[in-house]
């Protein structure tokens, strides 16, 4: 029988392939929530509600405060904010798998930055193809929101300070920093939500519901397993793996949504699949040959 504790890299993958599955699903369920209030009031109600679950679940009064490196938690918070934000405010323009297409341009870039052995390009190479695949070239290029697409490149960049910073020793364990992380991010974004006039109906309880359900399923199930998936995995692995968000997206899209696929895009899923894949055998063997 495998026993995960002792191997703690196939545990990460595991973690980090159920918190893309979670994520990208609730992108459905945000999109079907914009019907009914703002994308801020979705983004703030996310942030809120998935840092007091964890809070609970986490008990948070036990953190020593006294320990905890603020920068990098704040850091952390902001990243959080922005990817939430800025992701929510390009899925309410563009096609679900379209948008995280662009927003991956984020974590791909860290996956390329860290890239040291002949094989790392070739994975990054085909995730890069992938992608490219799945923008509809062929049908409704010119429909696609420009704004929605600055919008989805700017949460692709707050997607790779999250990477980064979510590896920054924080003085207290990752599900802490995820807590306290996504609590500043909220307070980063409720002002603008405020503003731009956050309904009350939101607290109704048959609304609540649904915010709750994508608070888990969006930001507390999802960030706290990346979190624990970060501290085993290189930059290069992770940012390499997240190229199935796409794929998962469009998916999601497609069964939730409706949102059709061209060939091409279903071809797209393939490659990606196929470069996450390569990249987890091919950094596996790398480690082995060096403890061995």
């Amino acid at each position: 029988m495998l026993n995960f504790k002792n191997t703690p890299h196939l545990q990460a993958l595991i973690f980090l392939f159920i918190a893309m599955i979670s994520m990208q699903s609730s992108g459905s369920l945000a999109k079907i929530l914009f019907g009914q209030f703002p994308v801020l009031t979705v983004s703030v109600m996310r942030l809120l509600l998935g840092s007091l679950i964890l809070a609970v679940f986490f008990k948070i009064w036990r953190v020593d405060f006294k320990s905890v490196n603020w920068k990098s938690v704040a850091t952390y918070g902001i990243a959080l904010a922005g990817m939430n934000a800025l992701f929510y405010l390009s899925i309410a323009r563009l096609p679900l798998g379209i948008a995280v297409s662009f927003e991956f341009i984020g974590p791909l870039s860290v996956a390329l930055f860290h890239a040291r052995q002949k094989f790392d390009f070739v994975w990054v190479g085909l995730a890069i193809l992938g992608m490219f695949l799945l923008f509809p070239f062929d049908q409704a290029a010119q429909s696609l929101d420009p704004i929605g697409i600055a919008y989805a490149l700017g949460a692709g960049a707050c997607w790779a300070m999250y990477i980064i910073s979510g590896q920054k020793p924080t003085g207290i364990s990752g599900n802490h920093t995820v807590c306290l992380g996504m609590f500043i991010g909220m307070l980063c974004l409720i002002p603008i939500a405020i503003y731009a006039g956050m309904p009350f109906a939101v607290f109704e309880p048959s609304n609540f519901v649904y915010f709750i359900a994508l608070a888990v399923l969006a930001s507390a199930l999802p960030f706290s397993l990346e979190m624990m998936a970060l501290r085993s995995l290189t930059p290069l692995v992770f940012g390499t793996l997240t190229s199935l968000e796409p794929a998962i997206a469009a998916l999601s899209g497609f069964v939730f949504l409706g949102e059709k696929l061209l060939w091409t895009q279903w071809l797209a899923l393939s490659v990606i699949i196929a470069a996450s894949i390569g990249c987890t055998v091919t950094t596996n063997r790398a480690k082995n040959k060096l403890e061995n």
